[in-house]
């Protein structure tokens, strides 16, 4: 399967009925596509995000994440988390920019130091009453693997990862570094 080198122009629509440009005319966009609603690595990864949306603000990107769930289903798990969600339950999405699944998203070592982390947070969480435990068959399965890309306003995919294991996604350092620097930044 070949990789988009572009994106043709479209509206995804979010789990609060929020239509989302892709590629967007004014700014670059960060798609990432993350597992299941409620995976709690997935949940730890955006927390990073949500802690510095400021700074990814400032470098003129938005943040869109794609999650392989229905909408009912991201919003039990979403409710604090101020991103644009999108719901790909056919994984229609996936299947376009050749997102995986794989038994390797667990079976990677490396991906195991977050996976405890991340089940650690949602059982305390889950404890305080914060958020609903994580789903024990979550739809769409648990063998996700992440991907990112960084779309153009033009719609080029400037930069792409696709991960090899479950905790394999751009950190936002890693982001920032990507963004172009521009004049809204000088």
């Amino acid at each position: 399967m070949s990789l988009p080198t572009s994106v043709s122009p479209r509206v995804l629509t979010t789990i609060s009925d929020t239509p989302v440009p892709i590629p967007d005319p004014d700014r670059l966009i960060h798609l990432q596509f993350r597992r299941f609603a409620g995976c709690p690595v997935c949940n730890l990864h955006l927390r990073s995000i949500v802690a510095r949306r400021a700074e990814i603000a400032a470098a003129n990107i938005h943040e869109v994440v794609v999650f392989h769930s229905s909408a009912a289903e991201l919003r039990k798990y979403t409710e604090n988390i101020p991103l644009d969600l999108i719901a790909d339950p056919t994984r229609e999405l996936y299947r376009e920019f050749g997102v995986e699944s794989s038994p390797r998203a667990l079976l990677d070592p490396r991906g195991w130091p977050t996976i405890l982390r991340g089940v650690a947070h949602a059982a305390l969480s889950t404890l305080r009453k914060k958020q609903p435990a994580p789903p024990t068959k979550p739809e769409g399965g648990n063998l996700g693997l992440p991907a990112d890309f960084l779309i153009a306003p033009d719609g080029r995919v400037l930069a792409a990862k696709h991960g090899v294991h479950v905790d394999d996604q751009w950190s936002v350092d890693e982001l920032l570094a990507l963004a172009p620097v521009s004049e809204h930044r000088r």
